[in-house]
């Protein structure tokens, strides 16, 4: 048997063969991502629309298959309900618009203004919270806001006491725990801006916070929409924040989570809420052609 047969009955590398298969190959590079998309992450949301239409025995607390649209009354129907969703939304709206007001002042001077002692500092400062779990940033922050917290006692020499345990306290804890997801976007955008703008606005006379307002922003206006979708569909969906230092606050979350076990229809029904209004913000983001660029 001659060399050239031998050569020709082996069998030709897996490499090979993906090579001369463009759509192969392509297949090969997606199952995976594409097995976890489709039959992990969009196989259970169509379960849970599915669940949103059943019922729940009163009797037995079975679930019961079925169709109905009395689950989705309840959330229109329900004060309670309408009033955690707006509540929800409102908060989400909250924390969105400090994570903007604050990153956009701090991005500027970490990028033309501060040393590289000094933006380092500022740059460990920002990504802190990131360093530590969940949990444990919602303690130190339960902690903060108790009547003998840091904050109370911050004010207390001006004889000043905090909003304790509400709203407010859920805000400003979302925005301790998601601002590094729109300061560092932002930040990155502002280190791009040439210098020279700056210097022509100072020419030209406009202050610091005009500079800002009508050369700054527009262009951050990219980098702080894709932040915002990180800061509001984060917001939406949290609720730990709103059970350890919101008190009697309600979120969408704890609703889902108080009934997820009673009421899964139900609890399904309201998961469905928050998925329709990150759905309905992105759609009006992208009609503003904010997202074209990035």
């Amino acid at each position: 048997m001659s060399t050239k047969t031998v050569f020709e009955r082996r069998p030709k590398p897996l490499s090979t063969a993906l090579y001369r298969h463009p759509r192969a190959r392509l297949a090969s590079l997606l199952a995976l991502p594409m097995t976890w998309l489709v039959g992990v992450y969009i196989l259970s949301l169509v379960l849970l629309l599915m669940t949103s239409f059943w019922t729940t025995d009163p009797f037995t607390s079975r679930v019961k298959p079925g169709f109905t649209l009395e689950n989705f009354q309840q959330l229109f129907t329900t004060p309670a309900y309408v009033a955690t969703t707006l509540r929800t939304l409102g908060i989400a709206l909250a924390v969105t618009a400090i994570c903007a007001l604050f990153s956009v002042p701090l991005a500027v001077f970490m990028a033309k203004i501060a040393g590289p002692r000094a933006r380092a500092v500022l740059a460990v400062l920002v990504t802190l919270p990131l360093w530590a779990g969940y949990l444990v940033k919602i303690i130190a922050m339960r902690l903060v806001w108790t009547d003998e917290g840091f904050f109370n006692w911050s004010l207390s020499f001006f004889g000043i006491k905090g909003p304790g345990f509400g709203v407010v306290a859920v805000i400003l804890t979302l925005v301790y725990l998601w601002f590094p997801y729109m300061a560092i976007p932002v930040y990155a955008a502002v280190a791009q801006i040439p210098a020279n703008l700056f210097d022509a606005s100072s020419d030209l006379g406009a202050s610091g916070f005009r500079t800002i307002r009508t050369i700054v922003a527009p262009l951050l206006l990219p980098s702080l929409i894709a932040g915002s979708i990180f800061t509001f569909s984060l917001s939406l969906g949290d609720y730990i924040a709103a059970i350890y230092t919101g008190g009697s606050t309600q979120m969408i979350g704890s609703v889902i989570a108080q009934n997820i076990n009673l009421n899964p229809p139900l609890a399904a029904a309201f998961s469905i809420v928050p998925i329709v209004l990150v759905v309905v913000y992105l759609n009006l983001v992208r009609r503003t052609g904010a997202l074209d660029n990035l």
